[in-house]
């Protein structure tokens, strides 16, 4: 059966995967899961071409040569989809322009090779107030000159997205470093229209959690405010890298996705199924269930106790790690946690918690140090005060027997 499953993992993903990080990694296939392979993903790249300053033609090279599997240029979109020819493609005041999207594409298709490495060409809509919205899978861009509101931006995603009689097909989405710019998408209006192409939430930007952010100013934590507006948003880390070290600054957000196939194709599929977590510890592997199904599910179930396996690794340096693990639910303005439980790396877990849709329709894990503080602080004493490694994607209560 362990051939035959190795057989299954090398036809998904090709025989080039590699082990991320100078000191190795988790091996990728899941202990809990069939049917999908572990790759480790940035999404969220700057260049030259906006307010980067690193060469665009070194970025995917950079980002490959690390150890990432997949990568994307999302260079800022601010006022340039009208703008023709700025010389190098973009301008830290402009942004990019048609130039700078032609050469992402251009540079995207010289660098992907499925089955060993995806590139992916995206931007990232800017807003100075409302914020900033990363797009993948679209075949033209938008800016704020052009689209200035969040809703006119949900409608441009909308029609990209069923360019061709495709839906769903392309203009997948996600919510940037969320509560940084104080209009929090116009406060996570929820909109029906565009909420399978609203695929991620950023919770590790940088070095950064965001799970608390803007608390202390009295804002929501926007983890408790995009969810509870009813957008289903698996949870991702990014670099948002702005210099030349793409793929190489310890510490920094990434993304595990769970792929059926190691290609642009896997990957938007991965996307849209919220099959994928944050974390910024390379190499890291996350897989869990909840009532037996995988993050990012709907899980059908009114109240009672829910089963939780999970798998997590990160290679020999990790064996026996003890990290605590926190089941967060809805509450107000921080995410309630409703148990604490520890595990070890590399060992299987699995737990119970009493959970009832009454008191909100999500639940998220987040692994944690028990030993290490978060830089953003929540209330006093809250239990996710300390160092986040990584969130699932959430689970999507539903009524159910």
């Amino acid at each position: 059966m362990a051939e035959t499953e190795a057989l299954l993992l090398s036809a998904i993903a090709g025989a080039r995967l590699r082990t991320p990080g100078p000191e190795g990694g988790a091996e990728r296939s899941s202990r809990i899961s069939r049917g999908t392979v572990l790759v480790h993903a940035d999404l969220h790249n700057h260049t030259l071409l906006s307010d980067g300053v690193g060469d665009p033609e070194a970025a995917f090279p950079s980002m490959r040569d690390a150890g990432l599997d997949v990568a994307a240029l999302t260079d800022h979109a601010i006022c340039g989809a009208a703008v023709e020819g700025t010389g190098a493609g973009g301008t830290p005041w402009i942004g990019l322009d048609r130039a700078g999207w032609r050469r992402t594409g251009e540079l995207a298709e010289a660098y992907d090779r499925p089955g060993e490495f995806t590139a992916i060409r995206g931007f990232e809509w800017s807003h100075p107030q409302l914020g900033h919205v990363n797009a993948w899978f679209t075949d033209d861009f938008t800016d704020v000159a052009t689209h200035g509101a969040m809703g006119e931006l949900y409608a441009w995603l909308t029609r990209v997205g069923r360019r061709n009689g495709v839906p769903a097909a392309a203009g997948l989405a996600g919510f940037n470093h969320p509560g940084r710019e104080d209009g929090r998408f116009a406060g996570f209006r929820y909109a029906a229209a565009a909420a399978e192409q609203m695929v991620s939430l950023e919770m590790f930007n940088r070095t950064d959690d965001y799970l608390f952010q803007g608390v202390a100013s009295g804002a929501p934590s926007p983890l408790v405010a995009c969810l509870s507006a009813g957008w289903r948003t698996g949870l991702l880390g990014v670099s948002d890298e702005h210099s030349a070290n793409w793929g190489l600054q310890s510490s920094t957000g990434r993304a595990g996705l769970w792929v059926t196939e190691h290609s642009r194709g896997g990957v938007a599929e991965a996307l849209r199924a919220r099959r994928f977590f944050a974390t910024r510890a390379a190499g890291l592997r996350v897989d869990a269930t909840a009532g037996g199904m995988r993050m990012g599910s709907a899980l059908r179930h009114r109240q009672g106790p829910v089963e939780f396996v999970l798998d997590v690794d990160c290679g020999p340096s990790w064996i026996g790690r003890v990290l605590q693990v926190q089941v967060l639910r809805p509450d107000t303005p921080v995410p309630a946690v409703a148990d604490m439980v520890e595990v070890r790396c590399g060992a299987l877990a699995r737990f119970t918690v009493p959970m009832s849709i009454e008191d909100g329709p999500w639940t998220v894990l987040r692994l944690a140090d028990p030993d290490t503080r978060n830089a953003t602080q929540g209330p006093p004493n809250h239990p996710a005060n300390n160092y986040a490694v990584a969130y699932t994607s959430p689970w999507f209560l539903e009524p159910g027997p």
